[in-house]
């Protein structure tokens, strides 16, 4: 897939990780385990997905045969070589039927686009028709067939073409967010947060290839802010617990100005340092859809869902029971038919969703997030720097990526599209961020720009709700009537 491939060296198309996919694969098994039986790895039902998925790499990686054999025989591999020496992580261990073997299932080459096409027009049913190939249906792909679900994949653009390639590359809970639950007393976003940090230290222990610890400067310029700032920062690192990756401290000017030489010296107190997680959004999504693919899953990329297919039951209720698909590449068309099927798409998710209903409510509110990238000599090279009140109320991080420093994001009101592309304003709003925080002596210019990237915030309404103007920071799992199921959100 020398497209997708491609992609991934792509490092200025900028998405985000998916914390909710479990739940959404336990949807579709206890809505389809009557019609069929399946033998499932043995997974501990307390790791997530990334930790699912990532463990078995790991593990192939790092762990002896020998003591692969031998951990097999308990049940569980373990690997020595625990970046996280703190804490086990368990991988998956397939089941046999004398149970003291754990067997590799991974196809030791990866299939041409051809046969994949070919595996997917010969199979009558799958379990799992996944529809969408960016972070959240490359992990539910993943999911799903490591659970013994026979899973295919569509993606109408390239795998990580969309949203998740254009993200500020952390891994984080959310200062912000930690910061308006508190104030607001909202439990939802104190447990959205409290999750994403529990997300953060398993995808650092399971992807140190494609994910670090960051450290993060937040400069202080009034003397109030700093018991402020510091109780917040100090209550982050308290709801991460024994995950959270350093504590965090208090640093004077003089040493805030040796590690941030650029930054304005008027009225500056000092600084917190607090430490996050940057990653290759990119190239984790690619990272998901191949492990889905060693292990038998069907993805394909530049296929386009035309339509849904549906059957009614002996008792009468119509179901969803796959897609008609397209090849962008070459116009043809065939029918996929699963058991269930996924709708994973990000932002066009009501798109799938009219094509099951076209009397349903939209659910998703669209947002668009700019990032601008800079020379490297705007920031330090390992340390990040965190603007926590912007002119609008937001936030602004400006961080080291690639030799480079990337700078955003932005939060506008905006339409769905395929290519969204960065406005005009949105760029002159984070440069003039930026100079706020720069000595003066450094002049801020738009020819400074290398590039600029724009994607799509799949923010949406919950349908449980009747309060139409309340937006969903994290995600909202629906089904439904015909089965058909939507993740849809910032997952």
């Amino acid at each position: 897939m020398p497209l997708a491939i491609c992609q991934t060296l792509d490092c200025f198309k900028a998405m985000q990780t998916c914390f909710a996919l479990n739940q959404i694969l336990h949807t579709c098994v206890h809505m389809h385990t009557c019609g069929f039986t399946r033998r499932f790895s043995k997974i501990n039902n307390s790791f997530s997905l990334i930790d699912h998925t990532c463990a078995i790499m790991l593990a192939w990686k790092y762990v002896l045969p020998a003591a692969a054999v031998g951990g097999a025989a308990m049940g569980w591999i373990w690997s020595d070589s625990d970046p996280f020496a703190s804490e086990k992580t368990p991988a998956v261990s397939i089941q046999v039927e004398d149970k003291n073997v754990a067997l590799d299932k991974r196809l030791k080459e990866l299939p041409s686009r051809k046969s994949i096409f070919e595996n997917i027009q010969s199979n009558r049913e799958f379990d799992v028709l996944v529809i969408g190939g960016g972070a959240t249906g490359a992990g539910i792909a993943v999911d799903a067939q490591t659970r013994g679900l026979s899973t295919a994949l569509v993606e109408m653009d390239d795998f990580s073409s969309g949203t998740s390639s254009r993200s500020t590359k952390l891994i984080h809970g959310g200062v912000r967010y930690l910061q308006s639950a508190i104030l607001k007393l909202d439990i939802e976003q104190y447990r959205m947060v409290k999750e994403a940090l529990f997300e953060r230290y398993h995808l650092l222990q399971v992807a140190p290839h494609l994910s670090s610890i960051l450290p993060i400067m937040l400069p202080i310029y009034s003397l109030w802010q700093v018991p402020y700032f510091y109780l917040g920062i100090k209550m982050y690192d308290f709801v991460a617990g024994k995950r959270r990756l350093k504590s965090s401290y208090y640093i004077s000017k003089q040493k805030a100005l040796d590690l941030f030489p650029l930054l304005k010296k008027d009225s500056l107190y000092g600084a917190l340092i607090y430490y996050d997680g940057q990653h290759n959004d990119a190239r984790m999504n690619i990272a998901l859809i191949l492990t889905a693919i060693r292990y038998g899953a069907q993805c394909a990329n530049h296929v386009e869902v035309v339509d849904l297919l549906k059957q009614t039951g002996p008792d009468g209720v119509t179901k969803v029971c796959g897609a008609k698909v397209r090849d962008c590449l070459t116009g043809q068309q065939w029918e996929i038919r699963a058991k269930s099927v996924v709708n994973a798409t990000g932002a066009f998710c009501d798109q799938i969703r009219l094509m099951d209903n076209p009397k349903a409510d939209l659910l998703v509110v669209p947002s668009q997030g700019v990032h601008i990238v800079l020379p490297s000599y705007y920031s330090p090279s390992s340390t990040g720097l965190l603007d926590p009140s912007t002119s609008d109320g937001r936030v602004i991080f400006f961080l080291p990526w690639l030799n480079m420093t990337m700078a955003g994001t932005t939060d506008s009101p905006c339409s769905i599209t395929d290519k969204p592309a960065p406005a005009e304003a949105d760029v002159d709003f984070i440069l003039k961020e930026i100079r706020g925080y720069l000595t003066p002596d450094i002049s801020v210019r738009r020819g400074d720009v290398m590039s600029a990237w724009a994607g799509l915030r799949p923010l949406v309404r919950d349908p449980s709700k009747k309060d139409t103007a309340s937006l969903a920071r994290n995600h909202i799992i629906e089904v439904s009537p015909s089965g058909l199921v939507t993740i849809a959100g910032k997952v």
